[in-house]
């Protein structure tokens, strides 16, 4: 198996090619050329997926390079299928050609793009892909996350990323075959909603047959035709009715119960495309101030995780690391992420899926307002949505944080449109999930409230959030990082609160006040920074206001010291140390001389 495993997680074929691995590359600042046929001296030789300015792209080049060019040949033998290639993610704008033919345009630095390449396929079997990149690290006005403008990373922005940041990959596909796979919990009425797209050659007589499995127990065998290419079915799961066998069935982060599914799409009686998937049954629901997880309140213990590392930026070194980051997670007492400006690969939320770890998905911001900017955020917020639907590990949904990309909420109406509009578009594409409009102060249109207090005291958290009456004291009297809660009009309707950053203590004990490494607060030693830690979760666990919270950060980040893990994901204290203050329960440390006693029972 190659270094990064099956890229589509939930849409399975046996036939398909990596291409990661050696490409051709080079900068191509002047723009000498637009087409493939002019591009001359290769400099470079770089190791996709990594973007160039990684240590494992084999470049390490982060200076500003707006224009560069990728190449690989690759052998594949045409045939009576269809050949479609698979970008995961491109940033920004990318321009693909097979063998000299273009075969997709694409913008937005964050989601999958694909084109059917049959046709541009040579007969002898040598083809070649030549990908031309536009990135202006100058742009504000596109989404980009936590990407830096400036040469040099300063302040939470962090080194660019250009370029292939996501596996290329190839499959081989029957003339007719399933598009796009949509599965849907419903969990009141123990069902699976399941949408099935065909894609290519779109025939009167479709079938899709769709079984699923829990374990060895077939659950469902369902056969249906497929009307203007589409099939959208409930399909009945046998519900045990009390709960103890319930929980045998339902997903949650202590019991990550996952449904096999099986899709086979048929041409009358030929199967034409064969599919492995799968699903799970779960609900994430609001009740007045509570989150509730499978009917049940649930208090959310998050971490915000922004997804670098040192040696690959936002690439994942390789698929054991994204499955590493989610098992360390819940090694620390996490529940959950809240996964800051970037939309993660799809390796890392199977793995959430498969582990048990709830994840709020939030788009990357761009930095300045103009309708061109809400645009491209409306197009890759969309893409990213449809990706990610069938994720049971995504419970909430957040396209915009801290006002981040519309200033001045407090004064500009275009720019509360634009929040009510991202709120109420994502309300419409999925209607299972809450959607937070802004995140952290200057809420409007919003299923949770979400907070933002950097506050290091711990008295003084507990004094600001334990208040008889909130809306007044809270809401319209305190201002936590200078910013108003709720804008005019938009009133506390109840709505639960979380406390979604938080923290941001910064320990290293190897760092000087000159070496640039950046906290929200800082503690020079393991025992203080224990001490503060465990206080503040304590304060925040024990607030009755809140449903939930996210504390900043899972790992350091390059100039970010805050992390409760090295930028190597070595832990500042031990996990049971970590793991006990986040769940706000006493340290149970084992006694060797005690260890396999008292293991009898009735």
């Amino acid at each position: 198996m190659s270094q990064f495993e099956y890229p589509r997680p939930q849409l399975v074929r046996d036939n398909w090619i990596n291409l990661n691995g050696k490409w051709r590359f080079r900068f191509d600042d002047e723009v000498s050329c637009r087409m493939p046929q002019g591009v001359t001296g290769w400099t470079h030789e770089i190791n996709v997926p990594f973007a160039p300015e990684t240590e494992l792209s084999g470049i390490q080049d982060t200076g500003f390079h707006r224009f560069c060019w990728y190449e690989r040949d690759f052998e594949l033998q045409p045939s009576e299928q269809r050949t479609i290639l698979h970008f995961g993610a491109v940033d920004y704008a990318a321009k693909v050609w097979v063998n000299g033919q273009l075969v997709a345009e694409h913008e937005g630095g964050h989601t999958p793009f694909s084109a059917d390449i049959t046709e541009a396929l040579k007969a002898d079997g040598k083809q070649v892909v030549t990908v031309f990149v536009e990135d202006d690290p100058a742009d504000l006005a596109k989404p980009r996350g936590k990407q830096d403008w400036l040469l040099e990373p300063h302040s939470i922005w962090y080194p660019r990323t250009t370029g292939i940041w996501q596996t290329v990959w190839i499959e081989q596909v029957s003339r007719t075959f399933i598009r796009s796979l949509r599965w849907t919990p419903i969990f009141e009425t123990f069902e699976i909603g399941c949408e099935v797209f065909a894609g290519g050659d779109i025939q009167e007589n479709m079938f899709v047959e769709v079984k699923i499995w829990h374990g060895e127990t077939l659950m469902a065998d369902d056969h249906y035709k497929l009307l203007q290419g589409e099939a959208n079915r409930k399909i009945a799961l046998s519900d045990p009715g009390i709960d103890d066998s319930r929980n045998e069935l339902l997903w949650s982060p202590e019991r990550p119960t996952l449904l096999d599914a099986e899709v086979i799409l048929r041409v009358g009686d030929k199967v034409v495309d064969h599919i492995k998937s799968y699903t799970a049954l779960r609900s994430f629901h609001i009740n007045r101030d509570r989150l509730l997880l499978n009917g049940r309140p649930y208090p959310l213990r998050l971490v915000l995780d922004q997804g670098y590392w040192n040696e690959s930026f936002m690439t994942a070194p390789s698929d054991e690391h994204l499955k590493r980051d989610v098992e360390l997670a819940k090694l620390m007492g996490f529940n959950g992420v809240r996964k800051h400006q970037k939309i993660e690969d799809p390796r890392y939320l199977y793995w959430a899926d498969k582990l048990g770890l709830l994840v709020w998905e939030e788009m990357p911001s761009a930095y300045r307002f103009s309708p061109h900017a809400i645009k491209r955020i409306v197009k890759e917020w969309t893409e990213a949505i449809e990706r990610d639907y069938s994720h049971p590990c995504i419970i909430v949904w957040v396209p915009f944080n801290e006002s981040w990309g519309v200033p001045n909420l407090t004064l500009t109406q275009a720019h509360r449109n634009a929040v009510e509009a991202l709120y109420h578009l994502t309300r419409t594409l999925d209607a299972t999930r809450p959607v937070i409009g802004n995140d952290g102060w200057e809420a409007s249109a919003t299923d949770i409230l979400g907070i933002h207090d950097y506050d290091s005291d711990p008295e003084k958290i507990k004094a600001r959030y334990e208040v008889s009456d909130p809306v007044r004291t809270l809401f319209d009297q305190r201002r936590p990082g200078g910013r108003i809660l709720t804008l005019d009009g938009f009133p506390h309707r109840g709505q639960p609160i979380v406390l979604t950053e938080f923290g941001g203590i910064a320990y290293d004990p190897n760092a000087t006040p000159e070496d640039g490494t950046w906290g929200y607060t800082r503690s020079r030693t393991a025992e203080s920074y224990h001490a503060l830690y465990e206080r503040l979760l304590k304060v925040v666990n024990e607030t009755f206001m809140f449903s939930g919270f996210c504390y900043t950060q899972f790992a350091d980040t390059f100039q970010e010291a805050n992390g409760l893990l090295n930028a190597d994901r070595t832990p500042k204290l031990p996990f049971e140390v970590i793991s006990a203050a986040t769940r706000n329960v006493p340290l149970q440390r084992q006694d060797p001389e005690k260890d396999g006693e008292g293991q009898g029972g009735a």
